[in-house]
């Protein structure tokens, strides 16, 4: 029997790393330069966390989690997403306690049993950011603000901001009665598959691609006509404040978010092209999620980004980030003698901070050749006349030249490279 990976999972190979690590080293570099600091949950959490938080009868929770109980009879879920485990870590560590508002970034893997497709696993990773601890529009303003600096500075900026308002949480709750009312009126026009949300969870209707469902949806109640004045004056300086940083958007009346913890602010980060609409990034508002958990009243807004779907869009930029790599060296060896010397010189090399990799043990040429194969710049080549003299060949594979060193100054005369 052959092996494997589970249906909805995937190795990442050795060469798409590359730019798995650039891309966490922008979502570093920026998070960090807007006060952000890094946190880590654990991959399981007590299943009661995200049945409170994300909602008993959404989607992720009757369809999509992978939950159960460990040898000791404590029910777990593995994170369907990072959200409501960082709200649990702000509450157990008293993080209420520090000044506020609180700034967190995380990377974390999450799992969800769908059906596999493009730009969907049921295993993929997750950036995201979460503040805590205030409630003003100027704070999801930067929330914005750093969603978009982000995709731009990875290289996506064909890109357009989808943003809705649900209001306070009275206001939601009228807005759910209202539509829950209209759709009522529509039933008899609607798929059997839609019906049964009405009830449970009228909110995922609006997201139906169903073409039956679009005239019904494109005439349904808008969130943005219930909402009381304080939820408006918070929508409105929002738009005014996007506008001043010239970030483009589009208010859409038919985003509501999947969660049930969203209130006030929700937006979308999604490609411009009509043919590709995976979310890069999704997030909003859940001013409840704290109390809801156990903690005080506490105001909240982040975002989560799909890196799979992020690496997806930016596409293979891996000869754009290799470019930065000064030197890579293959240590060459010809005999048993010389060998030994090249593992010397190649431990010595590596603790001097420099790329380097042992030749296998072949013939000269089929080692110059296995340089190639692995992107080396360099080789130093170690024979007879080298070993005796204590020197070595470096040769230099662009340049396509070569020169003699002497063993005791190859460190200072490679790391001059750096």
């Amino acid at each position: 029997m052959i092996f494997q990976a589970p249906r909805g999972t995937y190795d990442r190979m050795p060469g798409q790393q590359r730019l798995w690590r650039r891309i966490n080293k922008v979502l570093e570099e920026i998070s960090e330069s807007y006060g952000y600091e890094r946190i880590d949950t654990p991959v399981i959490e007590d299943a009661k966390l995200f049945s409170r938080g994300v909602g008993d009868v959404t989607d992720i929770m009757e369809k999509e989690t992978y939950t159960f109980p460990d040898r000791g009879g404590d029910l777990l879920t593995l994170r369907p997403e990072g959200t409501a485990p960082v709200c649990r870590a702000y509450i157990e560590h008293g993080m209420h306690n520090l000044p506020q508002p609180v700034r967190l970034y995380y990377f974390c893997p999450v799992f969800r049993y769908e059906r596999p497709q493009s730009g969907r696993y049921r295993q993929h990773h997750q950036f995201g950011i979460e503040v805590l601890g205030s409630a003003e529009p100027e704070i999801d303003v930067e929330v914005i603000d750093l969603a978009w600096n982000i995709l731009q500075r990875l290289g996506i900026s064909d890109i357009k901001l989808k943003i809705n308002t649900m209001g306070d949480s009275d206001s939601r709750g009228l807005y759910v009665s209202n539509l829950q009312d209209y759709l009522k009126s529509k039933i008899d026009q609607m798929p059997e598959t839609i019906k049964e949300r009405i009830s449970s969870n009228p909110l995922r209707v609006l997201d139906s691609k169903d073409p039956k469902m679009f005239e019904i949806n494109n005439k349904a109640p808008r969130s943005i006509d219930y909402i009381n004045s304080e939820s408006s004056e918070h929508w409105a300086t929002l738009l005014k404040n996007l506008d001043t940083l010239s970030i483009p958007y589009e208010v859409d009346h038919k985003l509501v978010r999947g969660f049930d913890y969203y209130s006030r602010t929700v937006f979308e980060i999604v490609p411009s092209l009509e043919k590709s609409q995976n979310t890069l990034i999704g997030g909003g508002r859940y001013d409840g999620l704290i109390e809801m958990l156990g903690g005080k009243p506490t105001p909240g807004i982040g975002f989560g980004m799909g890196l799979e779907r992020v690496a997806s869009a930016i596409g293979d930029t891996s000869s754009e980030s290799e470019s930065n790599i000064v030197m890579k060296l293959l240590v060459t060896h010809i005999g048993d003698a010389a060998k030994e010397r090249a593992v010397l010189l190649t431990s010595r090399i590596r603790k001097a901070g420099i790329p380097a990799v042992l030749a296998p043990t072949r013939g000269m040429k089929s080692q110059l050749r296995y340089a190639t194969s692995i992107s080396a710049t360099h080789a130093i080549i170690i024979g007879d006349d080298e070993l005796q003299n204590r020197e070595v060949v470096l040769r230099d594979f662009s340049a396509h030249s070569q020169e003699t060193i002497l063993e005791a100054n190859l460190i200072e005369y490679l790391s001059s490279f750096s």
